[in-house]
C-alpha cells in the first residue's frame, strides 16, 4: 500500500513542476548560500589560526563549502528537469534519470542536515585548540627576535586588547611564565637576580601582565604589576576590589566569538535544510507521478504520486533483496520485470505460479 498517496491530475502535475523549478533555483541561490558560509568560517578560522594548536578544524568549513557546491550542480539538474516535465515530449529524454535524481537529492539533502549537526559538534574540538594553542603562544610571547615566533608578542596584544581578555584561562596565566625578554632585564640588578635565582627554571616570573591586559573602562590607572602585593598600591586589596584588568581568559573570549558564529551558521543551514526537504518531498511526488504516466502511456491521463510505494518495513526489505540479488545470475529473473521503481510489485518473495500480473510488463 503506498504511503501518502496523492491524485494528479495533468494540470497539477504541471503547477507542481513549475513549482519544483522556482524551488529548485532558489535552493542553487541556498547553494551558493552554504558556499559561501563555509568559506567565512574557514577565512574566521584561518585568521587567528596561529593560536590554535595544529588540528583538524577545517571539518565543517570543508562540508559547508562542498555542500554548497554540490547543492548549485543538484539544483541547476534539478530545475532543467522539473522544467521539461511540463512538456511530454522533453521529458522522456530524463525518463531514466528521474528516479537517480531523487536519490540523489534524498542522500544531499541528509547531508546538509549533517553540515548543521558538525557546526554543532565543533565546540569540544575548538576549545582543545585554542587551549593549547594560546598556551604556547603565551609562552612564546618574549621571544620577539626569533624568527617563527617574533609575531606573536603583537598577535596576543593585539587578541587581549580586542576581545578585552587577558592570558590563556585568566589573568595568573601571565604570573607562571617569563614574559619579559631577557635583553630587557638589567642582569646588573640584584632584585633581577634574585627572582632568577630563586625559580628552579631560572626564570623570571613576576605577578604582573603586559599593558594589553588593562581594562581601559577602569577609573583607576591601570596595576599591571604587583598585582597580588597589596602595600605596594595606595587603598588596594586585590582579593575584595575589581582589579582594572581584563578578567576573563582569551580561550573563553574566543570560544565564545566562534560559538556566536558556528551557532548562526548552523540556524541558517537548518532552515536551508528543511527547504530543501520540502523540495525532495515535491520531487518524489513528481517522479511517482510521471513514472506511472509513463506507464500508462497517457500524457494526458491522471496519475498517482507517492513518497513510497509500499510501508517502511516492505520498502526496507525489497532494497535489502536487490542488494543480496546483485551479481547473482540464477536470481536476475526474479527482478528483471522491475523496470520501474514506482510499479506496485510486492516485497516478498513469490514462486513461480504467484507473480503479481501487474509486475509483468504488458507487451
Amino acid at each position: 500500500m503506498a504511503i501518502m498517496k496523492v491524485k494528479f491530475t495533468k494540470t497539477k502535475r504541471d503547477k507542481l513542476a513549475q513549482i519544483l523549478w522556482l524551488f529548485n533555483w532558489i535552493s542553487a541561490v541556498a547553494g551558493i548560500i552554504l558556499f559561501s558560509l563555509g568559506l567565512f568560517l574557514k577565512i574566521e578560522i584561518r585568521k587567528r589560526s596561529e593560536l590554535m594548536a595544529k588540528g583538524e578544524l577545517s571539518s565543517a568549513p570543508a562540508m559547508l563549502i562542498s555542500v554548497g557546491i554540490i547543492a548549485c550542480f543538484i539544483n541547476f539538474l534539478g530545475g532543467k528537469i522539473c522544467y521539461d516535465c511540463t512538456d511530454n515530449d522533453k521529458f522522456h529524454r530524463w525518463r531514466s534519470a528521474m528516479f537517480p535524481y531523487t536519490i540523489c537529492t534524498f542522500c544531499f539533502t541528509f547531508c546538509i542536515l549533517g553540515g548543521a549537526a558538525v557546526c554543532y559538534t565543533m565546540r569540544n574540538e575548538l576549545e582543545e585548540s585554542l587551549y593549547l594553542g594560546l598556551r604556547d603562544a603565551i609562552r612564546f610571547y618574549k621571544d620577539t627576535d626569533i624568527p617563527g615566533r617574533c609575531f606573536l608578542k603583537e598577535t596576543i596584544d593585539m587578541l587581549q586588547i580586542s576581545f578585552q581578555c587577558c592570558g590563556n584561562n585568566g589573568f595568573r596565566d601571565w604570573f607562571e611564565i617569563q614574559w619579559v625578554s631577557v635583553r630587557y632585564l638589567d642582569m646588573t640588578s640584584k632584585d633581577v637576580l634574585d627572582r632568577l635565582n630563586s625559580n628552579i627554571d631560572g626564570k623570571y616570573l613576576v605577578d604582573g601582565v603586559p599593558f594589553s591586559c588593562c581594562n581601559v573602562n577602569s577609573p583607576r590607572p591601570c596595576i599591571q604589576y604587583q598585582i597580588t602585593n597589596n602595600s605596594a598600591h595606595y587603598n588596594y586589596d586585590y582579593l575584595k576590589e575589581d582589579l582594572n584588568i581584563w578578567m576573563i581568559g582569551c580561550r573563553e573570549a574566543l570560544l565564545e566569538y566562534y560559538t556566536g558564529i558556528m551557532k548562526s551558521i548552523a540556524v541558517s543551514v537548518f532552515l536551508i535544510w528543511l527547504f530543501e526537504l520540502s523540495v525532495l518531498i515535491g520531487v518524489r511526488y513528481l517522479q511517482t507521478a510521471m513514472s506511472n504516466v509513463v506507464l500508462m502511456d497517457d500524457p494526458q491521463c491522471d496519475s498517482d504520486g507517492w513518497l513510497l510505494e509500499n510501508s517502511f518495513v516492505e520498502t526496507a526489505k525489497y532494497n535489502i533483496n536487490i542488494i543480496k540479488n546483485i551479481g547473482k545470475g540464477n536470481q536476475v529473473s526474479m527482478i528483471s520485470g522491475m523496470n520501474y521503481p514506482n510499479m506496485d510489485i510486492q516485497t516478498a518473495d513469490h514462486g513461480p505460479q504467484n507473480i503479481p500480473t501487474k509486475s509483468i510488463p504488458e507487451p
